[in-house]
């Protein structure tokens, strides 16, 4: 995995790398020892993907206090 640092306090762009052959393809999107050593401390309790159909545009919500959460985004 590559992290590159963004303009954004507490913003990576993460880019797995893909290994592939004509069978198809493997990419590792979460390894704890690298994120904790580029982002820190993590703790992961919930993972959730989506797929949404052609022209379909999902917004990414804010939230503080109570419900805060912070968001690691695959695109």
């Amino acid at each position: 995995m590559e992290f590159i640092k963004q303009h954004i306090e507490g913003v990576w762009v993460i880019q797995p790398k893909r290994f592939g052959d004509a069978r198809g393809y493997f990419s590792e999107t979460f390894k704890l020892e690298e994120f904790r050593k580029h982002v820190g401390d993590v703790e992961f309790v919930q993972d959730n993907e989506s797929f949404s159909t052609y022209g379909v545009l999902r917004g990414l919500h804010f939230q503080k206090g109570e419900f805060s959460q912070a968001k690691l985004v695959r695109v």
